[in-house]
């Protein structure tokens, strides 16, 4: 887990990519790198996960003709380095390095060999070739300003150059001679109408084969543990592939249910676990640094973010790599409003397939973010591509069923071995409403903007959007916090985003 950065084309000053690379120390401060060619520069801040000693980046092909900067994991990397090992030579034990020569093998096909969460940028002679992973868990921006193609990691590093910036699309490529190429999209296809005994392992299968292969490093691993059934879920299934107790955290104000349950459930699979209890001054207090890091104002992402942000906190003292439950709600029906969709079998299959679509720019952003403030590295089993696969395949009768309806019913009950009974029909809660930020942001916003205030500030900010005193609050920091505001707030991801489906 990294950082990125690339201006290409043109000349361009190594004072801009280091400027670039300063403002995402946090995303990678165990080393440093910079590729400067004929052509453009490629930079790097490396969060150490794999081949800590030896896998610094830039890394370079054998001919030096190629030379690679990435941020994420590549999961299928022992697997493709059998391979390529025949023809290669490799100076690195570094998943990175395996994307590198499957690309001097096989030039812009590399992304439909690699399996993993991904955005890096390759130097080819006087071509540049960048690619972002199919869901986007990893974030990429770009921007073509002044006959350069700028790339970032984060989007405050390039609003300080250029004023015209856009998200790098989910599961798409950018190559000098061809422009951008999707290669993915979210299975668009109906249905399979197989007994409920067929789901019920696949999906047990599928997601335990999702997180074996997460539990991939070469630095300590860990877990959040809210208490509420996915990030339970990933633990047991964690600790019983391990074979030995790991690390799990949790926050949430005194007596919160999320900490409750998450006491409860780490005596139960022994794990060793954390937690932090959250005050309104300690939330209040560090709201700048949050919004700062989110990069958005959006009342919902930023009451998610808030949590996630002292979790990782708490995580960044014992591990370098942790594992998050995201992506089971959008799978399997887990949020309140899918309940109120009265057509399952259409609307709510193509909502589902929508919600996962848009997670790039929400909840992945928000797990992104917060996870890289404290220089850690999220990993999200659930958005693997064949648990999305299967996803798509399981019918909504089985997602929401009973009356009333319980929401992913399906996933507790291909899991309800692992876990005690209280954690695997839990009622469904939002991370801030089950930690009880909600509670605490009530009673810090009491006083924070009237609502007087708040119509005033919409009036103000009228092309923003903005939709509460909350919002209005959140917003008034965002614009304070960054010095060029207005080049991010064209990317901000909206949870309100949705069509409308009834």
């Amino acid at each position: 887990m990294c950082g990125i950065a690339g201006i290409w084309g043109g000349t361009s000053d190594e004072k801009d990519i280091a400027t670039m690379l300063k403002r995402m120390v946090h995303r990678g401060p165990d080393a440093h790198g910079l590729f400067a060619g004929k052509h453009g520069r490629l930079g790097h801040q490396r969060l150490s996960i794999m081949d800590p000693a030896g896998g610094d980046q830039p890394i370079y092909n054998e001919t030096r003709e190629h030379v690679i900067v990435a941020n994420g994991e590549i999961y299928n990397c022992k697997n493709l380095r059998k391979n390529l090992e025949k023809t290669h030579t490799f100076t690195t034990t570094s998943d990175s390095e395996a994307a590198l020569h499957l690309y001097d093998d096989v030039g812009t096909d590399v992304v439909n060999r690699l399996d993993g969460m991904y955005a890096f940028a390759i130097a080819d002679d006087d071509r540049i070739f960048a690619a972002r992973d199919a869901i986007g868990i990893k974030p990429l921006y770009y921007s073509e300003e002044g006959g350069k193609f700028w790339l970032s990691s984060e989007l405050n590093a390039l609003a300080q150059h250029v004023d015209d910036i856009h998200e790098f699309p989910p599961g798409t490529f950018y190559h000098s001679d061809m422009g951008f190429r999707q290669f993915y999209s979210v299975p668009n296809i109906a249905p399979h109408d197989e007994p409920e005994g067929y789901y019920l392992q696949r999906i047990r299968e599928t997601l335990e084969a999702c997180v074996i292969k997460r539990l991939m490093s070469d630095v300590p691993l860990g877990a959040f543990l809210s208490g509420g059934l996915d990030s339970s879920l990933i633990c047991a299934l964690a600790r019983q592939n391990l074979g030995q107790p790991f690390h799990t955290f949790s926050v949430g104000m005194e007596e919160s249910r999320d900490l409750e349950a998450a006491r409860m459930l780490s005596g139960y699979l022994d794990t060793i676990h954390h937690e932090h209890i959250l005050t309104t001054n300690e939330i209040m207090g560090k709201l700048p640094e949050i919004i700062y890091h989110l990069e958005s104002f959006d009342r919902d992402l930023v009451r998610s973010a808030i949590p996630c942000y002292f979790t990782s906190r708490l995580a960044a003292e014992h591990v370098k790599v942790i594992l998050t439950g995201e992506g089971a709600d959008e799978l399997f029906a887990g949020y309140t409003y899918y309940k109120d969709i009265d057509d399952i079998d259409d609307v709510l299959h193509r909502e589902l397939r929508r919600s996962v679509s848009a997670l790039h720019n929400v909840n992945l952003q928000r797990v992104d973010r917060l996870t890289m403030a404290h220089s850690i590295e999220g990993r999200v089993p659930f958005l693997d591509l064949e648990m999305i696969k299967l996803g798509q395949e399981v019918p909504a009768k089985y997602k929401l069923r009973g009356d009333p309806p319980v929401e992913k019913w399906i996933l507790r009950k291909a899991c309800e071995d692992l876990l005690p009974d209280e954690i695997v029909w839990r009622k469904k809660e939002q991370f801030d409403e089950g930690s009880g930020t909600v509670d605490l942001l009530d009673e810090a916003f009491s006083n924070a903007m009237s609502e007087q205030e708040a119509k005033a500030y919409m009036a103000e900010h009228r092309d923003a959007g903005l939709r509460c005193a909350e919002e209005c609050f959140y917003h008034k920091i965002f614009m304070e916090v960054f010095d060029r505001p207005e080049p991010i707030l064209s990317n901000v991801g909206r949870w309100a985003d949705r069509p409308e489906w009834v």
